[in-house]
Order: structure tokens, then sequence, then C-alpha cells
């Protein structure tokens, strides 16, 4: 199947012959389907007047169990982004009234986010549409090849994560 990324292997074989650009074959694909992953599941979140980010962070929140309260530290971590980040996406949640920052009980000076009875409602009801959304996305591979795809992106991002640092 000659595809885009195909196309462009072809044109580097025939200019520039002396350089193995077959990595282009794997990470062209990767950016490829990313982009396009992105734009499905932002399809699906909007359907629930969430974005991508939004939806990360109830959903991280939900998975934490009950209270469904996390540090905006812990939040940090677990969405691997930056505080700023954080910071912003808690305070569209906040607005929307799917999230309250109250004092840390554990800690006066820290902060506690807790999922509001109406974040614990949108973020259960997205979920299951999210889940079928995915399971659309990956039809086409049996689940061998889901299990071996996400065993082999596993060692791509470790191996980028070694690069950065």
């Amino acid at each position: 199947m000659e595809d885009q990324v195909t196309r462009i292997l072809n044109q580097w074989a025939a200019e520039r012959p002396d350089l193995d650009v077959s990595p282009m074959a794997v990470v062209g694909r990767i950016s490829r389907a990313a982009r396009k992953i992105d734009a499905v599941l932002a399809a699906t979140f909007a359907r629930h007047d969430l974005d991508a980010a939004s939806f990360d962070v109830l959903a991280t929140l939900r998975r934490s169990g009950e209270p469904y309260a996390l540090s905006p530290r812990e939040l940090t971590e677990t969405a691997m982004v930056t505080s700023a980040a954080i910071a912003q996406r808690l305070n569209r949640l906040e607005e929307k009234q799917l999230v309250t920052r109250t004092k840390d009980a554990k800690d006066g000076r820290g902060k506690q986010v807790t999922l509001t009875p109406a974040g614990l409602d949108l973020v259960n009801r997205a979920l299951p549409d999210h889940v079928d959304t995915e399971h659309t996305l990956l039809a086409g591979l049996s689940q061998p090849e889901r299990a071996q795809l996400a065993e082999l992106l596993a060692k791509v991002e470790q191996t980028a994560t070694d690069i950065r640092r």
C-alpha cells in the first residue's frame, strides 16, 4: 500500500540514496496516526462539551478512587504536563463547577482538587463513549497485534524519554 509516508521515503531514496531514512517510516506514521487519533478523540470529547485536557484531569481524578481528590502536584505528575498547564486546566474546570480546590486537610499549605458531583457525572458519562471510540480506532488490529503495538510503542516512548534527559 502506497501512502504519503511511502512516497516521502521513495523521494528521499531517489534524492539521498546515501542516507538510511527508514526511521521516517515509523516516526512519520506514528506522527500522522497521532494527529488523526487526536482529531477523532476531540470529536468524542466535544460531544460531552469537553476537550482532551479537561477529560484528562477529570479521568485522572475519577480513576484515583473515592473521594476523587488529588493534589495539583499529583495531577501534574500523572498528566505529565507542567504545573502551569494543570493550573489553567483547573481554572477552566472550576469555572464550569466540575472540580473544587480546597485546603489539604493533611497539609494546610497545600490544596486538594476534588471532582464535584457534576464532574463525576460528566466523566462517568463521557468515559464509555471515549473507550468505544478507542475500540473503534483499533478495530483493524487483533488482540495480539494490539498488545504487540502497545509494547513496541512503550519502547519507543522510553527511548524518547531517555533522549530528552
